[in-house]
């Protein structure tokens, strides 16, 4: 009887470099966040840091008071975890306790219209890296015009252009309706472009 041969089976290759898994969404890192997960929370403020930080350097127009007002609304959103009911995004949560703070800044610090520093700049001190490069004259005008703007007119302008949210989570952010929100939107890049149209034409 011949002797059995042996099956050799071919076992797969593994990948050396196997992807990292998927991040976690924000709705289960505020979940373990409730739970008590404080790296879930640092995760949370990680993701959200440097869009908010932009956001309020451009609603308050320093950089000193904009720091302040980051870690007031992350205290406040971490006092705050277990009354998110997830109705809106935690990007559109955490932003409607900045505007609260915000709002509270002004109404300390008696100023109404603080002055606004460009938007690409903003996003720069967000991100550590240096603004375009650009004219004096060019970069002054531009302050000028959006620091002209109503409040009310920088706060849609900002939260549509730098934040990136939608008109439905800036009607939630600020409790109006969305129509009130196109309609500022518009007046605020109507002012903008009656401002700048030198450089816009």
């Amino acid at each position: 009887m011949p002797p059995a041969t042996k099956q050799v089976w071919n076992e797969p290759l593994v990948n050396a470099e196997t992807p990292p898994p998927p991040s976690p969404s924000d709705a289960a890192l505020l979940l373990q966040a409730r739970g008590g997960d404080h790296a879930a929370f640092h995760a949370l403020v990680d993701r959200h840091a440097a869009g908010l930080f932009a956001t309020a350097v451009a609603l308050v127009g320093r950089a000193a008071d904009a720091e302040d007002l980051l870690q007031e609304t992350f205290t406040g959103a971490l006092r705050g975890l277990a009354k998110f009911e997830g109705r809106s995004s935690v990007k559109t949560w955490l932003t409607v306790i900045l505007l609260r703070r915000v709002a509270m800044h002004r109404r300390r610090a008696g100023r109404k219209d603080d002055r606004l520093v460009p938007l690409d700049a903003a996003a720069g001190a967000a991100t550590d890296r240096p603004p375009p490069t650009a004219a004096v004259d060019a970069r002054l005008d531009v302050m000028d015009a959006l620091g002209a703007l109503r409040p009310e007119h920088r706060e849609v302008l900002v939260l549509r252009e730098l934040q990136g949210l939608a008109y439905d989570e800036i009607a939630e952010a600020l409790d109006v309706p969305r129509g009130t929100v196109e309609s500022r939107l518009f007046r605020a890049r109507r002012a903008l472009r009656e401002r700048l149209g030198d450089y816009l034409d």
